[in-house]
């Protein structure tokens, strides 16, 4: 099955650009503008993986391996990183236009790349790393946006973030918890319905029509948190297609960055859920 879901964080944007009020900020983009830049690459546990072709020959060039894939996550990181101090810096230095332009521009090209590297998984090599770069950008104006209006909150959610994948490492290779049948079943269900509950939250938007679970009362903080849970469990099923495939012997060498893929998609997903969980602790939900 092939399934990636686009509309995960639209309302996290919308969120990041309103005021007190409900109403947009000045030099905030247009919600309708927000609710387009929002596209970000949610697993379906995780269909990026579930799609990939792992039981192939391998071949000529070498076999994927655990620590192959590794190195390919932290290049696509360190390129994730680049970008995102790219937009940062434009939008935190006085040029918020031109940052929620790099954001567009980086959600748009990272939607074409995520459809041709799922599509596509011998370009992977190629695509990955470019995927990385413009899902940088649009990391980057959402943090800056997100900061703008809590100051801390983006170091805040990365170290949150990366705690959670620490944690969730941990107890992956600790065996206390894996990705059994049952363990899949569950957290691709909940995944599909968060999705689908974007989704008609989206279409409600544009009858200016808002769920209470989008706001920042106690509906949207369990919400929330119930997201930030299941995109961290999402991890898990990564983890176990990662290392399988690695020890099957069978993928070749492009699987490790298509893996390293996969996983970008996963935690980016749980660090934009981060920030809007953190949003709405601080007060700053759509319904004050």
């Amino acid at each position: 099955m092939v399934f990636v879901s686009f509309v995960a964080t639209s309302f996290l944007l919308a969120s990041a650009g309103k005021n007190d009020r409900g109403g947009f900020q000045h030099d905030s983009p247009s919600q309708l503008t927000e609710l387009r830049i929002s596209l970000i690459y949610e697993p379906m546990s995780n269909p990026v993986l579930e799609r990939a072709d792992f039981n192939v020959a391998s071949s000529s060039s070498g076999v994927m391996t655990l620590r192959g894939t590794v190195n390919k996550s932290a290049i696509l990181l360190i390129l994730t990183i680049v970008g995102a101090a790219y937009t940062w810096s434009a939008t935190r230095g006085g040029y918020s236009s031109a940052g929620m332009g790099y954001t567009m521009v980086g959600a748009i090209a990272g939607f074409v790349l995520a459809l041709v590297t799922c599509f596509k998984q011998n370009w992977a090599p190629i695509t990955a790393p470019i995927y990385a770069l413009c899902e940088g950008l649009f990391v980057g104006g959402i943090s800056a946006m997100y900061e703008a209006k809590t100051h801390g909150i983006a170091i805040q959610a990365v170290m949150l973030t990366f705690g959670t994948f620490a944690g969730m490492l941990f107890l992956f290779q600790g065996n206390i918890l894996r990705a059994t049948p049952m363990f899949m079943k569950v957290v691709v269900g909940a995944t599909i319905g968060i999705m689908l509950t974007y989704l008609l939250g989206m279409i409600l938007s544009f009858f200016h029509i808002q769920l209470p679970i989008f706001g920042g009362g106690q509906l949207g903080l369990i919400f929330s948190l119930v997201i930030v849970v299941v995109a961290a469990l999402n991890l898990i099923i990564d983890f176990e297609f990662i290392g399988q495939s690695a020890a099957s012997g069978n993928a070749p060498k492009y699987m490790e960055w298509y893996g390293a893929f996969g996983l970008l998609v996963t935690v980016v997903w749980l660090y934009v859920s981060m920030l809007r969980l953190l949003s709405i602790l601080n007060g700053g939900g759509n319904n004050r």
